[in-house]
């Protein structure tokens, strides 16, 4: 691996050529066209308040979030990833064999050396507080190094990442925002087609799981992690989709923040029918998994009692599918088969 200080000279040099090429290309095809990429470059969009130029097909991208990394492991771009980082789930079905052939260089968030030391011409996430200070390392950091980077639009539409915590809803979060960034990244990778097949497959998934559904009747809660201070769902982040594709309630809908930290006094006051419950292989907090949860529930002596508790109405998520992402459509299909399952869905 190549040191940091030859990392930023690597840089320098592919910023250099690439201005080069710019300047004297003319009509000249893109290099990536032999690989089946398109002309096209530079694209240029707007994303979370910042104007981002991709000068030339990437094919050396590092996405240091899953649900960024699976939205162009589905586009099929596996061979222009260098590196993934900050996993809280084994990788979405289908996708194993393109995964396995990318290195990951972090389960969890990557320092920006590791970075760097892919030599990367491309840099996505899927949070601002990831590519922040005290995240890996705030975008102008890879920019002044030419390295164009993006953050996922669901992150920052409609939404305050201000404060502390993981921010707060100025307004519903909706899937257009997850599609699009499928279709922002396909054309940033140009290959945008891929990015319309996409979309209408994950469009096509939420008609099919929410045809006939009516679960007005029904109330959820969200648990994303931490048994001692539990991480719930507010109203309108990822959770809030899937709640509102069902018709149902969720019984914190009456806070804007994305995942405020209720106490377990108050969770059992509001007494929901039916526990949605992350069920994570990472380890940074505590009952990560849905088995730790789940023993928790039944043995703590707030929440044994509680309704959902009793009756044993679970239904288990990956992290992902309660983050926004195309697995928040997996989200919606558990879910709507947990409610038909509890014979809560009319």
């Amino acid at each position: 691996m190549p040191s940091i200080s030859s990392s930023v000279r690597t840089m320098a040099v592919l910023s250099a050529g690439l201005v080069l090429l710019t300047a004297c290309g003319g009509g000249a095809r893109n290099p990536a066209a032999k690989s089946g990429f398109i002309d096209g470059y530079p694209v240029t969009l707007k994303n979370c308040g910042r104007t981002v130029t991709v000068e030339s097909a990437p094919h050396r991208a590092v996405s240091v979030d899953q649900g960024s990394t699976e939205i162009l492991l589905s586009l099929g771009l596996a061979d222009r990833l260098a590196a993934t980082a900050t996993w809280t789930d084994p990788v979405m079905k289908g996708l194993e064999k393109a995964n396995a052939g990318v290195p990951r260089i972090a389960d969890n968030r990557p320092s920006s050396e590791k970075v760097l030391d892919q030599e990367p011409d491309f840099i996505s996430a899927s949070f601002e507080s990831t590519l922040a200070k005290g995240g890996v390392a705030p975008r102008e950091q890879f920019e002044e190094l030419g390295v164009p980077t993006y953050v996922s639009p669901a992150d920052c539409t409609g939404k305050d990442n201000s404060g502390s915590g993981d921010g707060a809803r100025t307004e519903p979060l909706t899937m257009d925002s997850v599609y699009d960034e499928v279709r922002e990244l396909a054309g940033v990778f140009g290959v945008a087609e891929r990015g319309d097949r996409l979309v209408a497959q994950l469009r096509a998934r939420v008609k099919k799981a929410t045809d006939g559904v009516d679960a007005s009747d029904a109330t959820l809660l969200y648990w994303f992690s931490d048994s001692k201070a539990p991480y719930l769902a507010g109203c309108c982040g990822a959770p809030g989709i899937i709640t509102r594709e069902l018709g149902a309630k969720n019984v914190f809908d009456d806070t804007r923040d994305e995942w405020p930290q209720i106490s377990w006094e108050t969770v059992a006051d509001r007494n929901p029918d039916v526990l949605v419950i992350g069920d994570l292989t990472r380890k940074a907090q505590t009952a990560e998994s849905a088995a730790k949860k789940i023993e928790f529930l039944e043995s703590n002596p707030v929440t044994k009692n509680m309704d959902a508790v009793r009756h044993r109405r679970y239904v288990l998520l990956s992290g992902q599918a309660m983050n926004p992402s195309i697995r928040t459509v997996e989200g919606v299909e558990r879910v709507a088969a947990g409610l038909r399952a509890f014979g809560l869905a009319g």
